[in-house]
């Protein structure tokens, strides 16, 4: 992918000094504006390329509709639920978070709140400043023996599973994606949650908010636990159902808690909150130096590594662009927008209806993804104002009612690879076909009509349906003289009967294609 131009980022929040350093020092200008009202972001984010947030900022539509030049939006954490990605996607903006930078500490405070669930030790130290001596009030719970159910097996889950372990916990856990092989090898036996739920002594959430996991805990489920369970909760408020968790904890169902997220925050209802066997944090599980300082730094060598075009990590809504940053994705690229615009210029602009998209060959076997989308760029470009980009094109392919399809193929007669296009525009169907050669962009087939040179494709270049013939050459060369352009090279197909396309290469775009009527049945051009 090509480099990403950014010359200006807002920070919206406290963020550790080293994020602005580190862009700063790669050239980036930062601006350091903490404790913005939406009104004034709103305001001031169209002055900026970039945005950086922690979890305060809400970065919703409205703001990423007035930000004119937002290429970036930046969270020095983990999870994105304070950005409407959506939104982000549709107007092309790559959203990233740092998703290991907080990790850590994350997990050492679900584990403290573990160990203080079963010692009661926040009520007792309490306790004591009030000048009390209740021993027997706070009789405890030993871990060891205890069974641990991790729902949501990612990072987090795992460093959390690997520090109970050493207290002699059997960690059992559920995740839809991570396999049960994987978890096996660091001691947690995944299952269910129906096999889950009445195992567990203590149960902790580890997962994005989402409608899958929001109310993960409720009422059926606490039902299903052990009568006396303890739970939970340093990821994201809602998934435990709050208030079905208030009636666990008022029937003894659920013994106690331990909350570092709620729903709102902060949190207004102060039933759950003031429960004599709730520990409550005011969402401080990123809240050490060292997350904070690993999560800046974090976030800003991400923003330089894209900005130089040398990778792309945490990009929650462009996982397309990962793999396009060599030398070599970059020119198959730049052929599909190519192929894309060819096909656009030749259908007269018309609004297509369905897009094919094959590649062939064992080289290209992996770079379909990017190159379908390289390939919608050029056709939509035209139509969206220019707005098209890799991040949202297929995004507004669908909105404008286009159906997009591609597969791969291997096939032995493509060992270089090839890119080969079908589009639907208001009936008529248009066929093109391309490669790379010696690292350069070429067309080899267009309409049928297969060129006896691979055809170049740079610079300014007009596409003509003509009727074969020796007078072709001649009398194109006299109209374009005519209309004060030079004509630079010309490429012609093999033999084939009936019409044929051409493409000729011109020093500047034709002013009046018109002109050449009286040779082409129809002509169209761009410039690459």
């Amino acid at each position: 992918m090509a480099p990403i131009l950014i010359k200006s980022i807002l920070i919206s929040e406290s963020v550790d000094p080293c994020c602005k350093k580190i862009l700063e020092e790669n050239g980036i200008q930062v601006t350091e504006k903490p404790n913005l009202t939406k009104e004034d972001l709103i305001a001031e984010i169209k002055n900026y390329d970039g945005l950086v947030v922690r979890s305060s900022t809400k970065v919703t539509a409205e703001i990423i509709n007035a930000a004119r030049n937002l290429k970036i939006i930046g969270r020095a954490g983990t999870g994105v639920d304070n950005v409407d990605v959506e939104a982000a996607t549709k107007h092309g903006v790559i959203v990233m978070n740092t998703p290991s930078g907080n990790t850590i500490s994350a997990a050492e405070l679900t584990c403290i709140l573990i160990t203080s669930l079963s010692r009661h030790v926040p009520q007792a130290a309490m306790s004591m400043k009030a000048g009390k001596w209740d021993r027997k009030k706070f009789m405890g719970a030993e871990l060891f023996g205890k069974t641990l159910g991790i729902v949501g097996l990612g990072r987090i889950g795992k460093e959390v599973a690997s520090r109970m372990q050493s207290f002699g916990m059997k960690t059992i856990g559920y995740d839809p994606i991570t396999p049960r092989e994987v978890s096996a090898g660091w001691g947690v036996e995944q299952m269910s949650l129906e096999q889950l739920w009445p195992q567990c002594d203590f149960i902790t959430v580890h997962t994005p908010l989402m409608p899958s996991t929001t109310g993960l805990l409720n009422d059926a489920s606490f039902a299903k636990c052990k009568k006396g369970v303890r739970v939970v909760n340093c990821a994201r408020g809602g998934i435990i159902d709050e208030d079905a968790l208030l009636r666990a904890l008022e029937s003894g169902q659920c013994a106690g808690a331990g909350l570092d997220v709620f729903v709102e925050e902060p949190p207004k209802n102060r039933a759950l909150v003031e429960h004599a066997n709730v520990i409550s944090c005011p969402h401080l599980g990123a809240s050490t130096s060292e997350a904070q300082a690993r999560c800046g730094q974090d976030i800003a060598l991400q923003i330089v590594d894209m900005v130089k075009g040398r990778g792309l990590v945490g990009a929650v809504n462009a996982q397309v662009l990962a793999s396009t940053f060599c030398q070599e994705s970059q020119q198959w690229i730049k052929l599909g927008e190519a192929i894309g615009a060819v096909l656009q210029s030749c259908a007269s602009s018309k609004p297509c209806s369905q897009v094919h998209i094959t590649t062939q060959g064992d080289c290209l076997k992996t770079s379909t993804g990017y190159i379908t989308s390289a390939v919608m760029v050029g056709l939509l470009k035209p139509t969206t104002g220019g707005s098209a980009n890799l991040v949202n094109v297929l995004t507004l392919a669908k909105q404008s009612g286009v159906t997009v399809t591609q597969t791969h193929s291997q096939s032995e007669a493509s060992c270089h690879g090839v890119c080969e296009v079908e589009i639907l525009a208001d009936g008529a169907g248009y066929k093109a076909r391309g490669s790379v050669l010696g690292g350069v962009p070429v067309l080899l087939e267009l309409g049928g009509s297969v060129f006896r040179q691979p055809v170049s494709l740079a610079g300014h270049l007009g596409f003509l349906l003509v009727s074969p013939g020796p007078q072709v050459l001649p009398s194109l060369a006299g109209l374009l003289a005519t209309a004060g352009v030079e004509m630079e090279s010309f490429s012609a197909p093999t033999a084939k009967a009936g019409d044929v396309w051409c493409c000729v290469g011109v020093s500047s775009p034709v002013p009046d294609l018109g002109a050449l009527k009286p040779v082409a049945k129809q002509a169209s051009q761009i410039t690459i």
